[in-house]
């Protein structure tokens, strides 16, 4: 019969880790928010290291350019359209049975992220967007929470620690949100996969140390690196006094409610939240649109065709607007189809 020696001898071999550090990690609740290239690695590490609970919180399906950098997935993913989240769940309850994973198909904003991370001792990023990243600082600091960021695009990537009343957190470093259109994305600069893979190998071992208790062994401050040019160095921001999150004024927490669209990394459509509370009946939806188009449901979300344009709603009343970048048209499809 298998030991948890047997399965994590290499792990537990290491003296910074050890026996106790073992049990401590099989003892942790880690919250990994974003199940792309950055997210399944991390998703991976963290299951295959023994973290007892891995819950993993995604609000997209599988497309075939996900396969080029997303390890947890295949092609059988994207003919069956499932969810990121839910085929993270089940890859990784084959590859370690003694560990909860949970797959949440969620898209993660301001009426949710304080339930998404409740009860975590880490969150991890695995992110494309910094809107999410700045929503994820606040409710970090908030609720006291430790998180990882992380970023990669193109042949570049960063991560930083943060350490809520601690250490500077990721708006001591970005005071300001950058304005639409002015930073790279996967849609304008591309990706290539190691940049994603190293990121997220960082943001594993800072993971580790946190969760076995060795906080002095942290490598503290903002790391940057190219992995094609082989350049890296760390920044060291200062915790500012000016800092808003820091301060407790949590600006991206307290976003109004309403109708909000995100253009998607890399994947030529625009996602439309609607944050009115309510959960959408699929049967009834797609009743409506039947004699407008071809439509065709799941338990997990409903597909959508009409006037050259395909659409995915979710059951919260999220939806993702493919073959358009344009965020006015995206929204006017959703008023025409789905509704306010």
């Amino acid at each position: 019969m298998q030991t948890t020696v047997d399965r994590y001898s290499r792990q537990i071999v290491l003296p910074a880790i050890g026996k106790r550090g073992q049990e401590m990690l099989g003892q942790s609740h880690v919250v990994v928010i974003g199940c792309g290239a950055l997210g399944t690695v991390l998703a991976t590490q963290l299951v295959r290291a023994g973290v007892g609970r891995v819950r993993i919180v995604d609000r997209d399906f599988i497309e075939y350019h996900n396969l080029q950098r997303q390890i947890l997935f295949d092609e059988d993913d994207v003919r069956e359209q499932i969810p990121k989240a839910k085929a993270a769940e089940r890859r990784l309850r084959k590859v370690n049975s003694a560990v909860e994973v949970e797959g949440i198909v969620e898209d993660v904003n301001f009426t949710n992220v304080q339930r998404l991370v409740d009860g975590a001792d880490l969150i991890v990023d695995g992110l494309d967007n910094l809107d999410t990243r700045y929503l994820l600082n606040d409710a970090a600091l908030k609720t006291g929470i430790p998180w990882i960021y992380g970023a990669a695009v193109a042949t570049q990537g960063m991560t930083m620690t943060v350490i809520p009343g601690k250490t500077p957190c990721l708006r001591c470093a970005f005071p300001v949100l950058p304005e639409a259109g002015s930073t790279l994305t996967c849609d304008t600069a591309g990706v290539v996969s190691s940049a994603p893979m190293i990121v997220a190998a960082l943001q594993f071992v800072e993971a580790v140390k946190l969760l076995t208790g060795n906080t002095d062994d942290l490598s503290l401050g903002l790391a940057v690196m190219d992995v094609w040019d082989g350049t890296n160095y760390r920044f060291q921001p200062e915790r500012s006094g000016d800092c808003p999150a820091c301060n407790g004024v949590y600006e991206f927490l307290e976003a109004r409610s309403g109708v909000k669209t995100t253009s998607l990394c890399g994947q030529n459509s625009v996602q439309v939240l609607n944050t009115a509370p309510g959960k959408l009946s699929f049967e009834e939806l797609a009743r409506r649109l039947e004699p407008l188009g071809s439509v065709s449901y799941s338990g997990f979300m409903l597909r959508f065709e009409a006037n050259g344009h395909e659409m995915v709603v979710f059951p919260d009343g999220r939806a993702i607007i493919k073959g358009t970048t344009d965020e006015k048209l995206a929204k006017g499809l959703y008023a025409q189809y789905v509704g306010a």
